[in-house]
């Protein structure tokens, strides 16, 4: 591959991983399953990203393992419902179909592990999206690195990654325990949990002590809220994600010991949420799941809906919403399922809007540098029922 029998698509590919390997010391590639690619959305990588996809799918590059792509810029379908304008779409639909040239599945979104990419315990993948990544490693128990979207295309061109970091049973292990002093209850208390953890540890292993329940839901908030706020990459929770059970005492004794109470969460929520009554509500970052849209549109049943509510997924799981009567539950009420894209890497700031209230430490983190506008901050059911009143 480095020397070019492959085509020169691969070769670049391989060089780029080989760079990585040297500044991590690695001492092999290892194959991957999968790989989840970031830098999707024009508005991220403009036109020099643009560019650089095209002039792989013009070197005749593919995917050599299952690849699934982060979210786009808009609805790849009704961008012009959202408000995009003609030229940012026509780029937008350059890249995708860039990648489509590749072989890699247009999923574009950011909760792969939702819709069919879901690795093995044990198995190894390079994946480029943060909360994705934290989902991979800490609740399914695969094993990536926090990649970068151009080193995660490189695997998904060669099939390989070096062997560094959270690959290695060693970089898995605790480095911090992090005591819950405070009653974590809902997606937007492990959101916040997250962010607050990963803003103390910047980056390292947390152990989570205290936490006695938790569903999918709500670990998924946990890891966006994470990774948002520092690098953290994989965490662990007693007796509930499945490498817990491989730590001992003699890990736990070796930890620094961190105590996060109620009033650490409360400066938190204070720090990322500003009060004020935004007429545009918009929730799914990470993008929803099944249950969360069934959850909205039993909320949303026989009302309508006073502002914008727009609910971010996966095509697949608004598919399968359809089906399911959810969606027709949730236009019928004024609201708006929108595939393809999230709130944080589409062009918010350019449809005449000065805030949105979301129910994601990610999205409040991200939204006032991304697109310049103001979050309000509440949990799920508070998002829904502020449409309503």
């Amino acid at each position: 591959m480095l020397k070019g029998d492959y085509g020169p698509a691969v070769a670049l590919a391989m060089r780029l991983l080989v760079t990585l390997g040297d500044v991590f010391k690695a001492k092999k590639m290892i194959k991957v399953g999968s790989a989840q690619i970031s830098g999707v959305s024009y508005k991220n990588i403009g036109n020099p990203g643009l560019e650089f996809i095209e002039d792989l799918s013009k070197m005749r590059a593919k995917a050599r393992v299952y690849s699934t792509l982060n979210p786009a810029g808009m609805d790849l379908k009704k961008w012009k419902e959202m408000g995009i304008n003609e030229r940012f779409a026509k780029k937008q639909l350059r890249i995708i179909d860039a990648f489509n040239k590749m072989k890699i599945e247009p999923t574009c979104t950011c909760t792969p592990y939702l819709i069919g990419n879901r690795p093995r315990v044990g198995e190894h993948a390079a994946w480029a999206e943060s909360s994705a990544v934290v989902f991979a490693n800490s609740v399914l128990g695969a094993r990536t690195n926090r990649e970068g979207g151009p080193s995660a295309l490189a695997s998904a061109l060669t099939g390989l990654t070096p062997l560094y970091g959270y690959h290695l049973d060693d970089e898995r292990k605790p480095t911090h325990v992090i005591r819950v002093e405070a009653d974590v209850r809902d997606e937007l208390g492990f959101s916040i949990l997250g962010y607050t953890a990963g803003k103390i540890l910047g980056q390292g292993v947390p152990f989570f002590e205290k936490l006695r329940r938790a569903d999918q839901e709500e670990l998924k908030a946990l890891g966006a809220g994470l990774a948002a706020s520092g690098s953290v990459a994989i965490y662990h929770i007693a007796k509930i994600t499945p490498e817990s059970r491989l730590i001992t005492q003699k890990d736990i004794s070796s930890c620094e010991k961190i105590t996060v109470e109620s009033r650490d969460l409360r400066e938190t929520l204070s720090r990322l949420s500003v009060e004020d009554d935004f007429n545009f509500v918009c929730i799914g970052c990470p993008h929803c799941s099944l249950l969360e849209i069934k959850k909205a549109a039993g909320m949303l049943s026989g009302k309508k809906v006073r502002r914008r509510l727009w609910i971010f997924t996966s095509k697949r799981i608004h598919k399968e919403a359809v089906k399911r009567g959810f969606s027709k539950a949730i236009e019928k009420a004024g609201g708006r399922i929108v595939d393809d894209t999230c709130m944080v890497v589409s062009p918010l700031e350019e449809l005449g809007i000065n805030g949105v209230t979301v129910n994601s430490c990610k999205a409040a983190h991200y939204i006032p540098s991304t697109c310049r506008l103001k979050v309000n901050l509440r949990n799920f059911e508070d998002c829904i029922k502020v449409t309503t009143k």
